[in-house]
C-alpha cells in the first residue's frame, strides 16, 4: 500500500519561552535543539553537550521530538513526568514549544564558538597517565573564559571530536596557543594514540570555546573541587583569581589515587603565596592510607568538604571531574546549606561511555 502523504523532515521551528523567541532547528543526525539555540545566540545553560550533566534540560510544552539518548540516565522520574527533556539530545519531529530558565551571564560576554586548524606544539608528562598538551593555532584565540572547553578533532586518528577544558587562562598563553590536560583512558582511541608516541607537529582541528563553566563575581568564599585531569579548568580559574586580585578565601580540594598522581604542585604553591594566607589546599588520596608515607586526607574528595569552607548565601563552588564525584559533591554542598544555583560543575566521561566524550 502506497502512502500519499510525504513526511515532513524539517527544518522545524522551536519557540523558546519565556524568552518569546523562535528559532529554526535543522534536521540531520548532528543537529539538536541546544546546537540550534547556541547558533542563534541564546544563552542556553549547558556544560557537556553529550547528555551527561543535565544542565540543558527544558520543559516540552507542545510538539513532538525524537530523543537521541535515554533521558532517564540524567533526569529524575518526576522531571520526566513533567515533560522535561535534554536539549542536547533532542531532535525535532515537528514544530515545538519549550520552557527553559536561561543562563544569567551577569554581564559576562561569552564568545561565539568557531573552528580553527592547528598543530600539537609541545607535550609534558604530568603524571603516569596525564599529559599536558600545547596546541599552536593558525589564528589568535584569546576570547575564551577560564573554565570553558574546546572540542578537539585529530583527522585520520578519530572520527569524533573529544572535549577538553583549557588548562590555562588566555592571559597566560600566547595569542595563538592553548593548553589542555589529557588523561590516558584505557582503550581510548584518541588518548592511547596521544600518549603512545611523540606527536609534536601533528595537525588538529579545534572548535570552541564552549560551556558555561566560568568564574562568577566573587561574593564570598570560593570552593574548587577537582578530580584527576579536572584540575585543568581549576588552574585556569586560579590564574584568573590571581590576576584580578580576588580577596575571597579560596579552598581547593583535589582528588587523586596516590601521591604520584598529584601534580601542578609548584603552580598551587605560587597561588597560595599570591593569596597571602587566604587559600587552603586539600589533596585527597583514594588509594593510599595514612601511615604509608602520607599524612593528608584519604577517601573521596567530597568527604573533605566542611561547613567552615562555605557560606550558603554568598559562596560559589566549582566542580570538575567524573559524574559520581560531581554528584556526591553537589549533595554534600547542598546538605551544608549552599544554594544550588551557586554550584557550577563540569562532568566528563570518556568516549566509550557517551555519544561523544573526553576519551
Amino acid at each position: 500500500m502506497f502512502s500519499f502523504f510525504k513526511q515532513n523532515k524539517g527544518p522545524f521551528t522551536a519557540k523558546i519561552s519565556p524568552l518569546g523567541k523562535s528559532i529554526t532547528v535543522k534536521s540531520g543526525s548532528s543537529e539538536n535543539l541546544l546546537k540550534a539555540a547556541l547558533e542563534n545566540g541564546i544563552q542556553w545553560p549547558y556544560n557537556c553537550r553529550v547528555g551527561s550533566c543535565g544542565s540543558c534540560k527544558c520543559k516540552l510544552v507542545s510538539g513532538k521530538i525524537k530523543p537521541l539518548a535515554d533521558f532517564s540516565y540524567v533526569l529524575t522520574g518526576d522531571e520526566l513526568k513533567q515533560g522535561y527533556i535534554l536539549a542536547c539530545q533532542t531532535s525535532l519531529k515537528g514544530d515545538i514549544e519549550v520552557e527553559v530558565q536561561l543562563e544569567d551571564t551577569a554581564g559576562v560576554e561569552l564568545a561565539k564558538a568557531r573552528t580553527l586548524n592547528g598543530k600539537i606544539s609541545n607535550t609534558k608528562q604530568l603524571t603516569h597517565d596525564i599529559l599536558e598538551v600545547q596546541v599552536e593555532l593558525d589564528g589568535q584565540f584569546q576570547d575564551y573564559l577560564p573554565g570553558q572547553y574546546a572540542d578537539i578533532l585529530v583527522p585520520g586518528i578519530v572520527d569524533r571530536a573529544r572535549s577538553y577544558s583549557f588548562s590555562q587562562s588566555p592571559a597566560n598563553e600566547k595569542p595563538n596557543q592553548v593548553s589542555f590536560f589529557i588523561r590516558k583512558v584505557k582503550n581510548g582511541q584518541f588518548t592511547e594514540w596521544l600518549h603512545g608516541d611523540n606527536h609534536v607537529g601533528h595537525p588538529i582541528v579545534l572548535d570552541g570555546p564552549h560551556g558555561n563553566f566560568y568564574l562568577r563575581k566573587p561574593e564570598g568564599p570560593i570552593v574548587l573541587i577537582a578530580g584527576g585531569s579536572g584540575l585543568a579548568p581549576m588552574r585556569a580559574l586560579m590564574q584568573q583569581i590571581t590576576a584580578e586580585g580576588v580577596k575571597s578565601p579560596v579552598t581547593l580540594i583535589f582528588g587523586a589515587r596516590t601521591q604520584q598522581d598529584l601534580y601542578c604542585s609548584e603552580e598551587i604553591a605560587e597561588f597560595s603565596s599570591a593569596m597571602n594566607g587566604n587559600f587552603k589546599y586539600i589533596p585527597v588520596l583514594s588509594v593510599e592510607k595514612n601511615g604509608e608515607g602520607w599524612q593528608g586526607a584519604v577517601g573521596n574528595c567530597p568527604d573533605a568538604i566542611t561547613p567552615e569552607m562555605i557560606d550558603g548565601k554568598s559562596s560559589h563552588a566549582y566542580l570538575c571531574g567524573p559524574p559520581l564525584m560531581i554528584d556526591a559533591a553537589i549533595d554534600r554542598l547542598k546538605a551544608m546549606g549552599l544554594e544550588e544555583n551557586r554550584i557550577y560543575f563540569d562532568k566528563f566521561l570518556d568516549a566509550s561511555s557517551m555519544p561523544a566524550g573526553r576519551g
